[in-house]
């Protein structure tokens, strides 16, 4: 992807995601049709799906070649990321949409070849938007956002996390989970991957972490949290496979290793 097409992409997606917004804002308080997916708590609404809809639309018919990976069904049937991918959440914190009325975001990475170029994730509710463009920098609502330059140590770290792994679970060790919150300064949970790759990306958080999402949960962050001096891999400080479920986790560069290797390696099963 070129620098003229990829700014011409960008903008084209801004616009989209504005608008894809107002059409949440029209609809939140009104009947919102919830269903289940894979479990009680997997929730879906009907805006979900329409503006998931909207965005396939818009997309395949102002750039045919382009392939779409997203989570209600409107996407490709995808096992390369070649050529140019969006990559979708709809309404990334499903659950917060329906029961708090904030805390969810419009989520949208744009691929090419494999590579994140575009990061787009916008909090509909306090109609901000984090992006960011690979090699020119992250912005919040067109304000360049600062590296993250200054060191921090895990012990000075705010961390987000789902508190169901400080529980007993499958994949890894509660007490070794435990002892990293424990060390750390605080933790805290916003229910919306998105939101919380974003707070990283904005400094006030330090890191992310999570055993198990799906690309279009991460696939904007990921280029967000790059352009800050961020970093992001599975739990086991691997590259994620943008096409498969993975643990993640985002973070301070000075904090990585040790989350990595002397607590999650450690505590899994």
């Amino acid at each position: 992807m070129d620098i003229n097409q990829k700014e011409s992409v960008y903008q084209q997606a801004k616009e989209w995601i504005y608008e894809a917004g107002e059409e949440i804002l029209s609809k939140i308080n009104g009947p919102l049709d919830i269903q289940t997916k894979s479990n009680p708590n997997d929730l879906v609404t009907a805006v979900d799906s329409s503006t998931e809809a909207y965005f396939a639309s818009k997309i395949r018919n102002t750039y045919p070649s382009h392939r779409i990976l997203s989570e209600e069904g409107y996407g490709d049937r995808l096992d390369t990321l070649e050529g140019t991918v969006w990559i979708i959440d709809p309404i990334d914190g499903t659950m917060n949409f329906i029961h708090q009325k904030r805390n969810f975001a419009i989520s949208i990475g744009i691929y090419h070849d494999g590579v994140g170029e575009i990061g787009l994730i916008y909090d509909v509710i306090a109609d901000v938007l984090y992006s960011a463009k690979r090699n020119e920098g992250a912005k919040k609502n067109g304000v360049p956002l600062p590296k993250l330059d200054k060191g921090v140590n895990l012990n000075e770290a705010i961390l987000g996390l789902n508190h169901f792994w400080l529980c007993e679970n499958r994949l890894v060790d509660e007490k070794v989970m435990q002892g990293l919150v424990k060390t750390v300064r605080g933790t805290r949970t916003y229910g919306s991957a998105a939101l919380e790759f974003a707070y990283v990306a904005e400094g006030i958080m330090d890191g992310y972490l999570t055993m198990q999402l799906s690309p279009w949960d991460i696939a904007a962050g990921i280029v967000i949290v790059n352009e800050v001096g961020g970093i992001t891999t599975n739990m086991e400080g691997e590259p994620i496979n943008m096409l498969l479920k993975s643990s993640v986790l985002t973070c301070h560069p000075n904090i990585h290793d040790s989350i990595s290797k002397d607590y999650f390696k450690k505590g899994k099963k």
